[in-house]
């Protein structure tokens, strides 16, 4: 399944800033280069922590052999668009030290959906 294809039709994707004012020209143009790929980058990462489970950034590249380097730019884009979520939880990356763990983003585990005739009971309008 092709995500970004997905994201485009239902909103666009928003331009997150990946260079600064005064940084240099290699800047500006590693910043141009990565708009094509960033949105791949998005669906391997996703896809990955569905079939995967939970995982960290070196944990997520082993898996997808993407750079952690690449992965550690797109998890908080990722976060931004309700994509992904931090567990609360550390795992150790490959240098030893602590590393955040992320997931999959899941509808089921947030609040859970009343049915209709729970929120008609409750006094809300709906029109059928």
């Amino acid at each position: 399944m092709d995500y970004r294809d997905a994201f485009k039709q239902i909103f666009s994707i928003p331009e997150f800033p990946r260079v600064r004012a005064n940084d240099p020209l290699t800047s500006f143009e590693a910043a141009e280069s990565i708009k094509e790929a960033a949105p791949q980058h998005h669906q391997v990462i996703l896809e990955c922590l569905k079939f995967y489970g939970p995982l960290g950034k070196d944990g997520i590249s082993a898996m997808t052999m993407l750079d952690p380097n690449q992965i550690a730019r797109r998890l908080n884009e990722m976060k931004v668009l309700g994509l992904i979520e931090l567990t609360g939880n550390t795992v150790k990356s490959n240098s030893g030290r602590n590393e955040r763990e992320w997931k999959a983003f899941s509808l089921s585990q947030k609040e859970p959906t009343i049915s209709l005739q729970q929120s008609v009971a409750l006094g809300e309008h709906h029109e059928i």
